[in-house]
Formats: structure tokens, C-alpha cells, sequence
């Protein structure tokens, strides 16, 4: 009986990522840090916001890994927030890690947060080039964003600079970006 359920349970699991097509490295198994809060973000969001984190680049699971551990500990202990600050982030290894998640605010754009997810590639864009596998992450991961209505199928997407004053996210990755299709100027 247990085994049948369990069974079940896992093909449940299976079925849902085939459907949005996305695996998602769990804070878990990153080895994240406890949050030290949380605020809840609605669906139904119009804006999707592009990052980098302008750190270090990461090409392997164990390497992405310890740098979002990294992260999340300059976001807590140095700049004093409840998390790491985005809601997603794709290693150069193409794999997507949890940051807040679903449905928590990020602290990724001021005055954004309230209504847009943040997703963040892990390196410094002005001198790494997006690969083809993390670019297939990001457009998977928006697709799942609507998939589940996180964001609305008409999202603006943003590069940062657009939203705040900065570089981010980078030269590279912002001139790729500009060619998805919610992109808007």
C-alpha cells in the first residue's frame, strides 16, 4: 500500500515537471540558509526582471552551488536581507536553482519586487557570454512562470538597467535578452 502510494506520488512529480519542462536545484539541496523572513508575492504579475549577479561564473553543478551559498551570504550578512535576493538563478551549468522561489518577494530592483519575479545569471555578463543551455533555462522558466500564472502570458520582460541604475545585466547577456519575444524598450 505504502509503495503504491508513494508510486503515485512520484509519478504526480514527474508528470508536473514534464508538463512545465523545468528541473529546479531546491534551496535544500543548494544548502541555502534559512530565510530570515518572508513576503508573500501575488500571481498574476506583469513583469519578469533579467540579472546578473556580476560574480563569479560557474560551469559545474558543485561550482553553482557554492557560489549561490556565497551569495546568499553577502545578501544576508552584508547587505542585511531576509534571503538571497532573486527568485531564480541559472548556473553556466544550464541548471536552475531556487533563490526565493515561487511566490515570495524578491529584493532584486527597487520599487520591482512587488510585481515581478527576478531571475539572475550566475557571472558577470559583461565579460561571460550566455550559453545556449542556460539561455533554454531562462525561456523554460518564464514558460513555467505563465505555466502556473506567477506571471501573465503578456509579461514585459526587463533587463535591470531598465528598472534601476546599473549595467546589469551586462553587455552579453542584455543584447541577447532584447531578442526574446516579451522584451519591451
Amino acid at each position: 500500500m505504502v509503495s503504491k502510494a508513494l508510486f503515485s506520488l512520484l509519478a504526480v512529480l514527474f508528470c508536473a515537471q514534464a508538463v512545465f519542462g523545468i528541473t529546479i536545484i531546491s534551496k535544500s539541496e543548494w544548502g541555502a540558509a534559512p530565510a530570515n523572513g518572508k513576503t508573500t508575492l501575488g500571481n498574476g504579475l506583469a513583469y519578469a526582471v533579467i540579472h546578473h549577479t556580476a560574480g563569479n561564473y560557474c560551469s559545474t553543478k558543485a561550482a553553482c552551488m557554492q557560489e549561490l551559498r556565497n551569495i546568499q551570504s553577502y545578501h544576508q550578512k552584508t547587505l542585511g536581507w531576509a534571503d538571497i535576493g532573486y527568485n531564480f538563478l541559472i548556473g553556466g551549468d544550464g541548471n536552475i536553482y531556487e533563490g526565493r522561489g515561487w511566490n515570495v518577494m524578491g529584493a532584486h530592483a527597487t520599487s520591482w519586487n512587488a510585481k515581478s519575479i527576478g531571475i539572475s545569471f550566475m557571472g558577470n555578463y559583461n565579460n561571460n557570454k550566455p550559453t545556449a543551455a542556460q539561455i533554454s533555462a531562462a525561456k523554460s522558466l518564464l514558460a513555467a512562470a505563465v505555466s502556473r500564472g506567477q506571471i501573465v502570458s503578456g509579461y514585459t520582460l526587463y533587463g535591470h538597467r531598465q528598472v534601476g541604475s546599473t549595467e546589469c545585466p551586462g553587455t552579453n547577456l542584455w543584447n541577447e535578452i532584447k531578442q526574446w519575444p516579451n522584451w519591451k524598450a
